[in-house]
């Protein structure tokens, strides 16, 4: 799993990166909890399913109205994907795909 964090404006974090074992890029945007002080609130969460965000583009497309991303930011995540072709599931890994191929049947 791959993981690039970045500010926006009021406080607010996206978080993007690929996750191999769903086979998905993600991202996630936060922004400080208004009602608990420390802690901070998700507010948008795509990538959560197998597949959901099966590019790069898709990705950034979701990040882009909550921060400034850099240009070169598709290439890196194509880069992270790359990088985990020669990975293989461990037991935990091949449990939670059977869970999701079972639960969505």
């Amino acid at each position: 799993m791959s993981r690039h964090t970045f500010a926006g404006t009021a406080g607010v974090s996206v978080a993007i990166g690929w996750d191999r074992p769903l086979d998905t890029f993600y991202v996630q945007v936060s922004r400080p909890d208004p009602e608990d002080e420390g802690e901070r609130e998700t507010f948008v969460w795509e990538g959560t399913s197998p597949r959901e965000l099966a590019t790069a583009a898709a990705a950034i497309a979701v990040a882009a109205p909550h921060a400034e991303l850099p240009a070169d930011l598709a290439s890196t995540l194509e880069t992270d994907r790359l990088k985990t072709l020669g990975s293989f599931d461990g037991p935990a890994q091949r449990a939670a795909r059977r869970l999701l191929r079972d639960g969505n049947s």
